[in-house]
């Protein structure tokens, strides 16, 4: 990996930690708009990666964080997330004082809460800011953030916000708020790609064209953004992950869970998770989320396109 260079001068510096496929494309728009980015990853080659499009590199989280004005978390969960806060290697007590940790991982409300509270407790400020648009939109700069904390933390994440984000969110002064939002999205995303894998295996197993399906609905008032996005994946046979399966196994568990302590009915996320588990338990939990079309032929010996241009059950 190269050399970690010298921070420049009078530039703002923003830490990411997690160079996915979302936090790759956050680091670059930050990059590119002018802040000095270092990007810390479990995978030495994504951050190759980032340094070789001009950014700077770190081998652990510390490293990256210590000079940082701005620390974007973009890893997977809130175990995730405090590990690099408070575990064994964990920034808090090293992060630099007055900085802002910006959260982007989709979590419980009470445990963004919790977690703003112990930042905060250091000597540092949280925002909660989940994200939404997908890999194409972070690498834009064009994302969707749903944000809550205090203004001052507001204040300070600022030029990453503004980098990063078409839209930003302003949901409320505290921690907590922003999660809860993004959890309505999931519930909602997660539903809508189900529905979307249902309606195109059901065409299938009508034995209609589907292509020519894809162009009817989507002129038609059944359409959606997520059968928009999705079904494209079940005609080309194509189960790359985009969004994996996974992602909906812990988002809509989080729904559930989050349901149940407020005793609050969630019957149509309780079916659609069934079957978000029955594709990671079938082992495509990997794979793209519009692989819950092939559950649904696996039922039904519906017959999908594959990648070859053929069908498959």
């Amino acid at each position: 990996m190269s050399e970690t260079v010298t921070v420049r001068q009078n530039t703002v510096v923003a830490a990411v930690i997690g160079l996915g496929s979302m936090g790759m494309g956050m680091a670059r728009s930050m990059n590119q708009a002018g802040l000095d980015v270092v990007g810390c990853d479990i995978e030495p080659a994504a951050v190759d990666r980032f340094v070789a499009n001009g950014g700077r590199g770190a081998t652990t989280a510390i490293e990256a964080a210590t000079d940082a004005d701005i620390v974007v978390s973009v890893v997977v969960n809130a175990a995730q997330t405090e590990a690099i806060l408070f575990g064994p290697d964990g920034i808090a007590g090293t992060m630099k004082p007055g900085a802002v940790f910006i959260s982007s991982a989709t979590m419980d409300p009470a445990i963004a809460r919790d977690l703003s509270r112990r930042v905060e407790a250091c000597g540092h400020h949280y925002l909660d800011a989940p994200i939404s648009g997908g890999a194409a939109k972070a690498a834009s700069g064009e994302l969707t953030i749903m944000a809550s904390g205090s203004r001052q933390a507001f204040e300070l994440a600022r030029p990453a916000l503004d980098a990063m984000a078409a839209k930003v969110y302003e949901l409320g002064d505290a921690a907590g708020a922003g999660a809860a939002f993004k959890m309505v999205n999931q519930l909602l995303a997660g539903v809508h790609i189900a529905a979307a894998c249902e309606a195109i295996s059901f065409a299938a197993k009508q034995g209609l064209d589907l292509d020519k399906v894809y162009e009817v609905i989507t002129a038609s008032a059944g359409n959606s953004w997520m059968f928009q996005n999705r079904v494209p994946h079940v005609l080309a046979g194509d189960y790359t992950p985009l969004s994996t399966v996974e992602i909906f196994v812990k988002d809509l568990g989080i729904v559930q869970d989050m349901a149940r302590a407020e005793r609050y009915p969630v019957p149509l996320v309780a079916a659609a998770l069934q079957m978000y588990l029955a594709a990671s338990g079938a082992g495509m939990g990997r794979d793209d989320d519009a692989s819950l079309a092939r559950i649904y032929a696996l039922l039904s010996g519906a017959k999908l396109p594959d990648a070859s241009g053929g069908s498959q059950a």
